[in-house]
């Protein structure tokens, strides 16, 4: 069947943004010229730029024109649970993690709430940036109750996935609960997350459960506004 002319247009103006003929940031031709280079009609190009748009490839900015946008990570951890490299490998994209800081310490007061610990109980302490091809996408420092995991600090959490050695070791994660603000970028964030200071965030608390309701994870994550969107599925 043949393709309908928007579509063979879209297709056309998408290998170009993915072979970066047209780069992050780039205005492309204006509706008339993409028109007279394909001998088509400017509603048959709108369509094809609107559905881009519609993408996240492009953004139309009024009175100045139409560029090649970064496009957004549509993260759906908010309805399943699934590892950050699953997540991104399933954008077509490649996961990196860089480890901050990696120790045991005493839990405070807001870990031993969350993880039903004691005030003082050992925890593990896990600050790792995650990125998405070269990009940093999200840093998360994560708490584990160290009296039901051993040896943690032997692994190698850069190409361990964290809820697959869980699971390993008997603690699967089977339940989450977050809670979603958005704050702004402060020194640190900013500098890791390569954005600038006062830049909103995504900033989620996370609670993971293991089997027989065992508060085994918590979490609080800096995701990048510019680069992330969520789903979020509601049903009655």
């Amino acid at each position: 069947m043949k393709k309908a002319l928007h579509e063979v247009i879209r297709e056309d103006i998408l290998e170009k943004i993915l072979n970066e003929t047209y780069k992050l940031g780039d205005k492309i031709p204006n509706e008339v010229n993409i028109a007279e280079d394909y001998s088509v009609s400017r509603p048959t190009v709108r369509q094809a730029i609107q559905t881009l748009v519609n993408d996240g490839y492009l953004e139309r900015i009024k009175r100045r024109g139409t560029f090649v946008r970064e496009r957004k990570i549509t993260q759906e951890f908010t309805h399943q649970i699934r590892s950050y490299d699953d997540e991104i490998h399933k954008k077509g994209l490649i996961p990196q993690t860089k480890i901050i800081s990696f120790t045991v310490e005493q839990a405070n007061e807001e870990v031993a709430t969350h993880l039903n610990l004691d005030i003082n109980d050992n925890v593990y302490k896990l600050t790792r940036l995650r990125y998405a091809g070269k990009q940093p996408v999200v840093l998360v420092t994560t708490y584990l109750p160290v009296k039901y995991l051993d040896n943690l600090l032997e692994i190698d959490f850069t190409t361990v996935s964290l809820y697959s050695k869980l699971t390993e070791m008997g603690f699967p994660i089977v339940s989450i609960s977050r809670k979603l603000e958005v704050i702004k970028a402060d020194d640190l964030s900013s500098t890791l997350l390569n954005v600038n200071n006062n830049e909103p965030l995504f900033y989620f608390h996370s609670t993971g459960f293991s089997n027989d309701s065992i508060p085994l994870e918590y979490s609080i994550s800096w995701y990048r506004g510019d680069l992330n969107s969520f789903v979020f599925n509601v049903e009655l």
